[in-house]
């Protein structure tokens, strides 16, 4: 260590909240609470806990597989792809316990696996294998789901962690054997939390040697093939958490809604940056209607963050009224609508776009209002806030490029792929160094989204690679269309994709979920879009449904559409 160079972690915000902040409220769950002391106590005993399970010579480079100089890479942390790393895997909501496991994990000197229990035996079976998780900690609900994935795996600690605030009951027998609470789990030894037992053993410790090395290990959601372990490193870990901060203007007086899932980026790493601000996390189990405006109207709400999806839960929710102060949402997994921005704008909430990827700690862009904007209609500001902006404060500028990585020309109308560097992209594909050297091509992330580059500087999204519509030889943007379907006020939610037509190769089709009480038809839809878009964009057909086969996080499952 010097005295003029510390290595930087998030592990850092705990340590300095409980010092400063120590009676400050620092988590609410229910009618549980903790100040910042007791948040800082019960993440060392966690970590104290994981201790005797995780193997010291985990990740110390020493596995034959390890292979890789990063001086040959264009990126840091290439030989740390292909290492055995000491993993626990914690399979649950938001709950207050998955929130202690960003800080109690590392500090044992652990990697973070946060899973969604939503997911699948067979999706399960293949995380926790690839993740060679030691310690599974997972929500009482699903432990049927995960010991169906790890049966047969030895050398594997289950942990479950019940819920007396939802009314879900520890399981006291199972063929499994005795599975331990959380809580038991907590009960070690009795010794001082985090000094080790013998000399052998690693202690708990917030501090890092190599700022550079993994904290979290994430996968990706898998739509279009088995998920990819994404390695985030301390560094930008930390210096993510502090764009979060910047942008979303965290203090002090912060009470942030956990309405995003822990799970899915680290929470965008508001995990790390709420604490770092010394703020209040108002966990929440489930993203319910009632929940959220019960907590906007009990809890002092300041902030939260969600999918578009979530935001029209919001406003369309029965105990939706007018706010008696204000709340920012931070909004992102999908190009929000024109009209849902507009909506929530009118409700009196304050709106930040961003974009991002799990390869990039969630958001890396950010749609930056300018005063200008305050001059222009309700809709045509709404239609500047949709797009995804420039480079956060911790983050390089995005570029939009083609084929060569030259710049595509910045006239709104050139399309090209979105590339993205800087501290806050990710170490590397966990045990996938192929796919890593493909994705860093050229010294960029290739996020595989295109996009245009407005004259302002500012990017916008135009699709996945994959979702493009080329129909007779003209490239249609499926968000396109499904901005033109959205702004028509029955609709509330929508997706469009692409169908095979044997004389135009592909053709739109469109999905949509009506607003209750609607009786709009397919056609009036279609004449909808008509009416903005040139015709060869107009959906063939309109499909109606109750909703649309969404991801954890918010986004159409449009493989399942293809069927």
């Amino acid at each position: 260590m010097y005295a003029n160079a510390q290595p930087l972690s998030p592990l850092r915000f705990i340590e300095r909240s409980a010092e400063v902040f120590p009676r400050r409220e620092a988590i609410v769950y229910g009618d549980q609470s903790w100040t910042y002391r007791e948040f800082e106590r019960d993440v060392r005993r966690f970590a104290t806990a994981l201790l005797p399970h995780l193997s010291s010579a985990a990740g110390s480079g020493d596995d034959p597989a390890a292979s890789g100089d990063a001086g040959e890479h264009e990126y840091l942390g290439a030989e740390q792809l292909t290492r055995s790393l000491p993993t626990v895997a914690v399979i649950a909501p938001n709950l207050p316990a998955m929130l202690m496991a960003h800080y109690a994990v590392p500090a044992a000197g652990a990697v973070l696996v946060p899973l969604n229990p939503r997911l699948s035996t067979r999706e399960l079976d293949y995380i926790l294998g690839h993740s060679e998780a030691r310690v599974v900690i997972a929500d009482s609900s699903v432990l049927d789901t995960v010991i169906s994935a790890i049966d047969g795996r030895e050398g594997i600690t289950l942990v479950q962690l019940p819920d007396e605030q939802a009314g879900i009951e520890p399981v006291r027998e199972h063929s499994y054997g005795e599975i331990p609470t959380f809580e038991r789990f907590l009960d070690v030894a009795p010794r001082e939390a985090g000094r080790a037992a013998s000399s052998d053993e690693p202690a708990v410790s917030y501090e890092v040697t190599d700022e550079n090395s993994p904290i979290t290990l994430n996968y990706t959601s898998g739509t279009t093939g088995r998920p990819k372990g994404v390695l985030y490193g301390h560094r930008g870990a930390y210096l993510n958490s502090l764009g979060e901060v910047f942008h979303n203007g965290f203090d002090g007086a912060t009470r942030y809604l956990w309405t995003l899932p822990m799970f899915h980026c680290n929470g965008w790493c508001t995990t790390w940056a709420v604490t770092a601000a010394g703020g209040t996390h108002v966990c929440l189990r489930a993203v319910r209607p009632d929940a959220i405006w019960d907590a906007f109207d009990n809890q002092a709400i300041t902030h939260l963050c969600g999918a578009p999806a979530v935001c029209s839960i919001i406003v369309d929710a029965d105990e939706a009224h007018a706010l008696d102060h204000p709340i920012r949402i931070t909004t992102a997994g999908a190009p929000p609508a024109p009209s849902i921005i507009e909506r929530l704008e009118n409700a009196g909430f304050g709106i930040v776009h961003v974009y991002g990827l799990t390869e990039v700690f969630g958001p890396i862009t950010i749609c930056e209002p300018q005063e200008s904007w305050k001059e222009l209609s309700p809709n045509d500001r709404a239609q500047q806030m949709s797009r995804q902006g420039v480079g956060m404060v911790q983050a390089e500028a995005a570029r939009i490029v083609d084929t060569e990585m030259n710049d595509v020309p910045a006239d709104g109308e050139t399309l090209g792929e979105v590339v993205l560097r800087g501290n806050n992209v990710m170490i590397g594909y966990y045990k996938d160094p192929e796919a890593t050297e493909q994705a860093f091509f050229g010294g960029w992330f290739h996020t595989g989204d295109l996009g245009v580059m407005h004259p302002n500087g500012y990017i916008q999204l135009r699709d996945r690679a994959k979702d493009i519509i080329i129909s007779g030889g003209e490239n249609i943007s499926s968000i396109e269309v499904e901005q033109a379907l959205y702004s028509h006020p029955d609709v509330i939610d929508v997706a469009v994709i692409g169908v095979a037509h044997e004389k135009w190769g592909e053709r739109p089709v469109a999905y949509v979920v009506r607003s209750a009480g609607s009786s709009v038809t397919g056609d009036e839809l279609r004449e909808h879009v008509r009416e903005r878009l040139s015709g060869f964009k107009v959906p063939d057909t309109v499909t109606f449904s109750d909703e649309l086969p969404r991801t954890a996080t918010g986004k159409v499952r449009k493989n399942v559409l293809r069927g």
